[in-house]
């Protein structure tokens, strides 16, 4: 008997996660993998929690119809705002043998081993901001770190429209990193807390002194992901590994297809969702 495709499913409201599956592609690439992109209700970064949760929810439900065990939820909205609920509340219900993970508590856990002076900055979205997940977290593990944040609502669309390198999108870059470092001068570390940051990374280093640490989740959650999978072999070897990766979306697959590409730097096909 064949063995059913058994993929790990990559949730996001849109590009920004496929930084992270490029990290698991690399570091993982003998796994299966299904790439989702709600791209048709994004960005969920404005959005309530409730309308936030719904969506995501929809999502991995979509995913464990596809044959996933597992998702990784790329976004950090999604993560701030719904992972939580769905592990505790509807996991138990659809199948406790199934897992949800998210991008948050990894990025977190790499900071005390990057942070010298113990404070450090967060730059994300406003949904991921506001929900002040960042902090409650650092909290819980590194109680003497201190945390500003920096809402940046602009970097998601100058990402999207290719805009990063233009006088414009270097402005509005500019704007939120001095805006950040005057909330605190002794900031040593950045996370970049929103998935689409990583393709900035470039243009963020040149306006910052060269002492401060930008931590980039791809790889982080790459490096948790690949030890998870270690310390729960009954996971691991229920996930396929024939080296496949599929993508979907809930937008214009043409439109997908070519920011995608963008994001992977390759050329790819995806194919149309509803659910």
């Amino acid at each position: 008997m064949v063995k059913k495709s058994q993929p790990i499913g990559v949730f996001d409201s849109g590009y920004g996660g496929l930084t992270v599956l490029n990290e698991l592609l690399k570091t993982l690439p003998e796994y299966d993998f299904i790439y989702l992109g709600d791209n048709a209700r994004s960005p969920y970064g404005t959005r309530s929690f409730d309308v936030v949760y719904d969506y995501t929810l929809e999502a991995v439900e979509q995913l464990f119809s596809m044959g996933c065990e597992l998702v990784i939820l790329a976004c950090n909205t999604a993560s701030a705002k719904a992972l939580r609920t769905i592990q505790q509340c509807d996991l138990p219900k659809i199948n406790p043998n199934r897992r949800v993970l998210g991008v948050i508590r990894p990025s977190v856990e790499e900071i005390s081993n990057i942070t010298n002076s113990k404070h450090v900055g967060i730059m994300g979205t406003v949904g991921t901001i506001r929900s002040n997940s960042y902090p409650l977290e650092i909290a819980k593990l590194f109680p003497d770190i201190v945390v500003v944040q920096e809402a940046c609502p602009m970097w998601v669309p100058l990402v999207e429209n290719n805009e990063i390198e233009t006088e414009g999108g270097r402005y509005f870059i500019k704007k939120n990193i001095e805006s950040l470092l005057a909330k605190d001068p002794h900031i040593d570390a950045i996370i970049l807390g929103c998935t689409h940051y990583p393709l900035m990374q470039k243009e963020i280093k040149k306006m910052l002194p060269k002492h401060i640490q930008l931590v980039s989740q791809g790889e982080i959650v790459a490096r948790s992901l690949k030890d998870y999978l270690y310390r729960h072999p009954e996971m691991d070897i229920r996930c396929s590994k024939n080296a496949n990766c599929e993508f979907y979306t809930t937008e214009f697959v043409d439109s997908f297809e070519e920011k995608a590409g963008r994001f992977l730097n390759t050329s790819l096909k995806a194919k149309h969702i509803t659910y």
